[in-house]
């Protein structure tokens, strides 16, 4: 007989707490809890592969049919997730000013605490906003940079912080030293170096993007990091596709700034992130927004958003629960694992070209992909009208081609579907274009 009390006496759930099965069925949650206790023995990697389990985690989602792999853009929530948010905006709409402001504000601390917790940062260095590029504009726009000033970048940094970094160029005659990269790169020794060569004397930070979102790429954001402190620079991490993709924590990089969205790899609700700042550089950074102590110490400066969707925020716990339930490590490796699965089979046929590694350190869940002779719209618009698989088209540098991003309830059939399309295009010519 399914219990609660038994329920919860598993580690993974009792980390997770309540919030769960309070929008599960005891069918779903007892079985749930026969998962766990097979699963428990078994290495990550094992895991990753265990089809059952992870039909389960599929179970906890809403879908339609269309098979959706561009989870990079944006993820579904969990049900549960769903529910939560829901639940609390009904509540909210019922005297929407004090039960946004005066009940559901209250409980923001609790989450600072939860978030800060999964992060590995203290509660004192964690502002909860709304995306990446919110906090890292925040922390852009408000370092104390002056003309002559230098800022190492890359070409493949995500648009909004390259643009961000752009108009202080222009405003405040800052300098940017943009670093070129040929994707895949599998060598950490390369990447620092190329990082270490554009740094000079007048350089004040390095920008890092942790996972490049255009292939995947996954740069050694704690070995950039130790060479540019040693060189006197802060260091800047985007994390927008690192965070519980690949499992580490914020003090695993011993950067300066960081900051993710939550609606991403932790599938918490549209519209939810977080930024750290170090406690000792809090002081430094200028809130973006109107706040009453903008050059202050204390991190909740920079949340001084004015109305903001409180039920989003409250439902990131629940989120937070449903990934520790999976489990961080578990978690990486089926990404992993859905990623290496149909880029094997894929690299098999001709005119197929890869631009992710298949190694551990370089990649994960991220892959893209070209055909030769396809040019990436046929290639986009054939993968949709004939098997409704949703991707994501790339075009930048040296990058032309479609980006794959399965997530924990993707099946193999899905990505089977998709391998069988790859081949059917490898082996066949593109469309003609039509003639005006």
């Amino acid at each position: 007989m399914f219990s609660r009390k038994k329920f919860l006496q598993h580690s993974a759930l009792a980390t997770a707490g309540l919030s769960l099965i309070e929008f599960m069925q005891p069918a779903s949650a007892a079985s749930l809890q026969k998962h766990l206790e097979r699963l428990e023995p078994m290495e990550p990697t094992e895991v990753a592969k265990d089809e059952d389990f992870w039909s389960w985690v599929r179970e906890q989602y809403s879908h339609s049919s269309i098979i959706n792999l561009n989870n990079g853009g944006v993820s579904p929530q969990p049900i549960s997730v769903q529910e939560a948010h829901i639940r609390d905006y009904r509540y909210c709409n019922e005297v929407p000013s004090y039960n946004m402001w005066r009940t559901l504000d209250a409980g923001r601390e609790a989450l600072r605490i939860k978030l800060a917790e999964l992060a590995g940062c203290s509660t004192e260095e964690i502002a909860i906003n709304r995306n990446t590029t919110e906090g890292l504009n925040t922390v852009i726009f408000g370092l104390n940079l002056k003309a002559g000033d230098e800022v190492v970048l890359t070409k493949f940094d995500y648009p909004n912080m390259m643009n961000a970094w752009k108009q202080r160029e222009k405003r405040d005659g800052i300098k940017l030293n943009w670093i070129d990269l040929e994707l895949p790169i599998e060598s950490d020794d390369i990447l620092v170096d190329k990082f270490e060569k554009a740094i000079t004397p007048k350089t004040k930070i390095v920008h890092i993007t942790h996972m490049i979102n255009w292939t995947g790429q996954i740069l050694p954001a704690r070995k950039i990091a130790d060479m540019a402190h040693k060189k006197g620079c802060e260091v800047i991490v985007d994390a927008s596709h690192s965070f519980v993709h690949i499992d580490h924590k914020i003090a695993d990089l011993d950067c300066d700034y960081y900051a993710t969205s939550l609606h991403k790899w932790l599938c918490a609700p549209f519209g939810t992130g977080f930024m750290f700042v170090k406690k000792e550089k809090i002081k430094k950074v200028w809130a973006l927004l109107s706040a009453d102590d903008p050059d202050g110490e204390d991190i909740r400066k920079f949340e001084r958003l004015g109305t903001r969707s409180f039920p989003a925020e409250m439902a990131i716990s629940n989120a937070i629960d449903f990934h520790y339930l999976i489990g961080g490590k578990r978690k990486e490796e089926r990404l992993r694992f859905l990623k290496n699965y149909w880029c094997e089979k894929a690299l098999k046929y001709p005119k197929f070209k890869l631009y992710t590694s298949l190694k551990p350190e370089f990649s994960c869940a991220i892959a893209t992909f070209s055909i030769d002779g396809w040019k990436m719209e046929d290639m986009d618009n054939k993968l949709f009208e004939k098997r409704k698989i949703h991707v994501t088209g790339i075009n930048r540098e040296n990058v032309h081609g479609l980006r794959v991003t399965p997530h924990v309830y993707t099946t193999l059939r899905e990505l089977d579907q998709l391998v069988e399309a790859i081949h059917e295009m490898a082996t066949s010519d593109p469309p003609v274009p039509k003639k005006l």
